[in-house]
């Protein structure tokens, strides 16, 4: 086997990271404390947030809708010829994960995730086949789930992610087709080789569909684009960069790397690139192969809108650049034997959350920090609520997300109340309100960064927790404070378990 070193000096950054930052497994049938937390949802991220609970010592029940086979989310669902689109230094969704490669498929995903559930003991936490159906608050304040056998919490954790069933429109003429329709997520066991394949739809889905497209040998690809969408090059460097607009939003200088993409990466393809929407309103596709394979003669991007199936192909409307949906342009059949509909994933339901957190001007993705409903602090929606973003939802926020959850727990103190939850939305919006999207509608990762830093900073109670909070090390100190803190409330006669 030959030796890289890159390979080899990232796999001693991944040992590193997990001694110092991976919190340690509980002992088989330990007892752990309060709070305790109900996770919903076995995906990436209920996983890592129930191994961040009980790695610092406070009990979690993980409730799953599906069976076991669903562990891993919506990894679990998709093709086995799906993979990463980022680099893996940009999906470390726990410390203790180790990638043996860059760019890892959808069974090396399933596997980090399945061992990180069995090495925290999740296995004897985890209830498959409960699907969530209500949230409720018992007279004390506890969350009931679903009905008070399933134990009484502290804290919910919702981590049903943002893709749910696959979508499967029914188009005009659809019967009438006489080649093969499937599904992005529905492809393993097919074959598009020597075939011409047209792939409806953009963004991840029809990621998914060019690897499979290209590992499968097609004749030739046509990609049906209704939606103009940025692609940016697989490269942890250049996506690291764009990461970097703390942001959040197009602003002057947003021209300056549109610019450089359209000379360095679209080059003679600049027609391909958005007209009228900016680099930082949307999320944008992950791919270098799609730009090889138009050049190549293999692929051809069109732009416009589906107007229904023909027994050989798509009825499509071409449109020009710039011209919106819907609008005035050219028509003809594009000819395919196979159909994959890149039609994406609908939106998992948070209703089973109380109707309170859904009023408006303060519902979802209008939250504290994005996750954090005002009227309930106890309440995080990990992952749930974004919409577009420059980065990545497998990574260190997931912790963090976890740890502020804990401590707004733990600290009575370093609890937000309402109304200031209220007035930071307020003032996030203020400061995005020229952003073509709204406050919460896109976002950056060094936004994040930015509102994790400035959570912990405007309150001097929870300067003692930055460390935990922010990396995860240091819980003793602050859980020591806060047991003398509790002495002295509970001789004013307050409930260190108090939520609202």
């Amino acid at each position: 086997m030959a030796f890289h070193p890159i390979q080899f000096l990232y796999s001693i950054l991944q040992w590193v990271l997990d001694k110092l930052l991976s919190p340690t497994p509980p002992p088989p049938n330990a007892h752990l404390s309060r709070p305790k937390i109900a996770i919903i949802g076995a995906g990436l991220t209920g996983v890592s947030s129930a191994s961040h609970c009980v790695g610092h010592g406070f009990d979690v029940t993980i409730f799953e809708a599906g069976d076991e086979k669903s562990l891993g989310g919506i990894w679990s669902k998709v093709n086995n010829t799906s993979g990463l689109q980022i680099h893996s230094i940009m999906y470390r969704f726990h410390p203790s994960v180790h990638w043996s490669a860059g760019y890892p498929d959808r069974q090396q995903i399933v596997s980090q995730i399945t061992q990180l559930w069995k090495r925290y003991g999740l296995q004897e936490r985890t209830k498959f086949n409960t699907r969530i159906t209500s949230v409720t608050q018992d007279k004390e304040g506890r969350w009931i789930v679903n009905d008070p056998s399933n134990g009484r919490f502290d804290g919910v954790m919702a981590a049903v992610g943002s893709c749910g069933d696959p979508k499967i429109p029914h188009m005009p003429g659809q019967e009438n087709f006489k080649g093969e329709v499937y599904h992005s997520s529905k492809l393993d066991g097919k074959t598009a080789q020597g075939k011409k394949v047209l792939i409806i739809g953009g963004g991840a889905s029809a990621v998914e569909a060019l690897e499979f497209v290209v590992h499968t040998g097609a004749k030739s690809t046509s990609v049906l684009a209704r939606s103009e969408k940025w692609i940016i090059p697989r490269n942890a460097f250049i996506d690291t960069l764009l990461a970097f607009n703390v942001f959040g939003q197009e602003t002057i200088f947003s021209w300056i790397p549109e610019s450089l993409l359209r000379i360095f990466f679209y080059r003679d393809l600049d027609d391909l690139a958005p007209q009228s929407e900016g680099l930082f309103t949307g999320t944008p596709m992950v791919n270098s192969d799609i730009f090889h394979q138009i050049r190549t003669g293999k692929a051809e991007w069109l732009r416009g809108d589906i107007l229904g199936f023909t027994e050989n192909g798509v009825r499509f409307n071409h449109r020009s650049k710039g011209v919106p949906k819907g609008g005035p342009g050219r028509e003809s059949v594009v000819e395919g034997d196979m159909v994959i509909m890149a039609t994406g994933f609908s939106r998992p339901s948070l209703a089973f959350l109380p109707d309170e957190v859904f009023k408006e001007p303060y519902a979802p993705p209008n939250w504290y920090l994005q996750v954090f409903p005002p009227e309930h602090m106890s309440i995080c929606a990990n992952n749930c609520t974004y919409l577009n973003a420059i980065g990545t939802v497998g990574n260190y926020h997931i912790g963090i997300y976890t740890r502020l959850l804990l401590m707004f727990l733990v600290d009575p103190l370093a609890r937000p109340q309402g109304t200031w939850m209220k007035r930071w939305i307020d003032m996030t919006k203020a400061i995005k309100r020229r952003a073509p999207t709204g406050a919460f509608d896109f976002f950056t990762y060094s936004e994040l960064m930015y509102w994790f830093v400035f959570c912990v900073v405007i309150n001097p109670f929870r300067w003692k927790w930055a460390p935990f909070v922010l990396s995860g090390v240091g819980s003793a100190l602050p859980l020591r404070i806060v047991k003398r803190e509790d002495s002295i409330r509970n001789g004013l006669g307050m409930k260190k378990y108090r939520h609202e």
